[in-house]
């Protein structure tokens, strides 16, 4: 995976000597090189950067003035001959400070930093993602398998062994147990209000008393789920 990054610094022997150093780091890809905050803003506009290499001493408007105003940020390493800054650098979460005149050595400490920060960032996402749920199920229908968008059930009604899901388009029935349907599908968008229902929470359109209201049907709340109901609706801010 390459990493694009931006240079930006006021002095050109500086911004040769990154630009000589990028080049010679295969991870890297360099996508531009600004003399100014100002041309900086500019690019990060248009283009995705990864990695800024920002020096702070610089005409209209200081690199940590730059950071102050980014909104969203890549990975910052500061580039600098003043040491003096360091502390409130770090502050505003810099990957790595590097004072001139910068070896490529330092420089390629730096990078590695870049990469462990970005590779902890991929394991947190998948992680995050392990465990999503598809935006889709299969069910039996007949000798078929029927993929259904979650986004198109309104309600799915149990009957002993069978499940008739109701979606926006059609009926399907299914040879299946409504609990082990329940088990298929993400807790925050559908609830169970009866032994024999579940309805998804963007299809209600009215509670009255102990029925909700899906279109042209009343789907009844037992009370036994009366309770683990008003919480789930109480949790997304429904009144």
């Amino acid at each position: 995976m390459s990493v694009a990054c931006l240079i930006v610094d006021d002095e050109p022997l500086a911004r040769s000597l990154l630009k000589d150093y990028v080049s010679k780091v295969p991870s890297l890809k360099l996508v531009d090189v600004c003399s100014s905050p100002v041309a900086a803003m500019d690019v990060l506009r248009v283009q995705q950067v990864d990695l800024l290499f920002l020096d702070i001493q610089m005409p209209e408007i200081t690199g940590l003035s730059l950071l102050k105003i980014m909104k969203k940020k890549p990975f910052v390493v500061l580039t600098t001959a003043y040491s003096e800054y360091a502390l409130e650098s770090y502050e505003l979460d810099v990957v790595d400070y590097l004072l001139k005149p910068i070896t490529f050595g330092r420089f390629l400490q730096a990078v590695d930093k870049v990469n462990a920060r970005l590779n902890t960032q991929t394991v947190q996402f998948e992680k995050a993602n392990a465990g999503a749920v598809p935006p889709y199920i299969f069910v039996k229908d007949g000798t078929k398998l029927v993929k259904v968008k979650l986004e198109d059930i309104l309600y799915i009604e149990g009957l002993k062994d069978y499940v008739t899901i109701h979606t926006r388009q059609q009926k399907i029935v299914s040879l299946q147990r409504l609990k082990l349907l329940e088990d298929q599908l993400p807790a925050d968008k559908f609830i169970r209000i009866h032994n024999s229902y579940i309805v998804a929470l963007d299809a209600i359109e009215t509670i009255h008393k102990n029925e909700i209201h899906v279109g042209q049907a009343a789907l009844p709340i037992s009370d036994s789920y009366k309770k683990a109901f008003r919480d789930f609706i109480d949790r997304n801010h429904l009144q």
